[in-house]
């Protein structure tokens, strides 16, 4: 099985996903930015500048082909459930992940955590972010695109506990 928690930067994919280790059996955390910081690392800058001049790794040609491949060889050597907790807002890097990992495990399943921009700014200062750095910079864009395209099963983290949160996401799975 692979679960995707998708959100925001700050609306609470890491506390849930942590959360979801304890409840799902067999299972590890799979976070694709640790691809994107690698490509990050590897690539040379005329190419990072050819293909993501914005900055943001998730626009370099080779992270969603990568991000799907080390799933699969992830879950084919140690047959484990993936929790996949990702910041994805644009519906063609979603469908492409979403059907690779679907095509890896039919039972693939994407929860989008939705709260407030001023909720979420406020985790972000919590967590210990500063104001106006590339997560704030996001916010309005993640909003936006959450609320313009199909991100599928929406979940709200205003003023929900992360227990309610994980058991909504179990009932989903049907975990029970």
């Amino acid at each position: 099985m692979i679960v995707m928690i998708n959100g925001a930067f700050g609306v609470g994919k890491t506390t849930i996903s942590n959360e979801l280790l304890k409840v799902i059996e067999n299972s590890m955390l799979y976070d694709p930015e640790e691809v994107g910081y690698m490509l990050r690392n590897v690539l040379p800058e005329e190419i990072k500048r050819l293909e993501a001049e914005t900055g943001d790794f998730q626009d370099l040609q080779l992270w969603k082909e990568i991000t799907v491949k080390v799933a699969r060889f992830i879950i084919s050597k140690y047959n484990v459930n993936l929790i996949v907790p990702m910041t994805i807002r644009k519906p063609e890097y979603f469908n492409y992940i979403f059907n690779g990992f679907n095509s890896i495990d039919s039972n693939t399943y994407h929860f989008c955590l939705t709260a407030s921009k001023e909720t979420i700014y406020d985790r972000l200062r919590g967590r210990g972010e500063e104001e106006g750095n590339w997560c704030f910079k996001q916010t309005d864009k993640c909003l936006k695109a959450y609320n313009d395209y199909n991100f599928g099963e929406y979940i709200e983290t205003e003023n929900v506990s992360v227990n309610a949160i994980v058991d909504t996401v179990r009932k989903k799975l049907n975990f029970l």
